[in-house]
């Protein structure tokens, strides 16, 4: 489990985002560089980082389910992934 701290940053990372993303992108196609790098550092799409929906867990994410491996696999094998079944794990 990640820390609670940890995922409360990530959502105001994400919110950040989303706020300025009109504002950065015509900064961007206007070609202003010093006013985008006056905009808050977070709201960078780029810090933004991909945690399991779950747990948290920010390693071993898969991007099509939005969960870790580790919940993949718990999940898959308790049969609550329609279309995966178990090979050898």
């Amino acid at each position: 489990m990640a820390k609670e701290s940890m995922k409360a940053r990530e959502v105001k990372r994400a919110k950040l985002c989303a706020k300025y993303a009109e504002k950065r992108k015509a900064l961007k196609e206007a070609g202003d560089y010093a006013a985008l790098d006056k905009l808050p550092k977070n709201s960078s799409p780029v810090r933004l980082h991909n945690r399991c929906s779950i747990t948290g867990r920010p390693k071993g994410y898969m991007r099509v389910f939005g969960i870790s491996r580790i919940q993949f696999r718990e999940m898959a094998s308790k049969g609550l992934i329609p279309g995966v079944r178990k090979a050898s794990w």
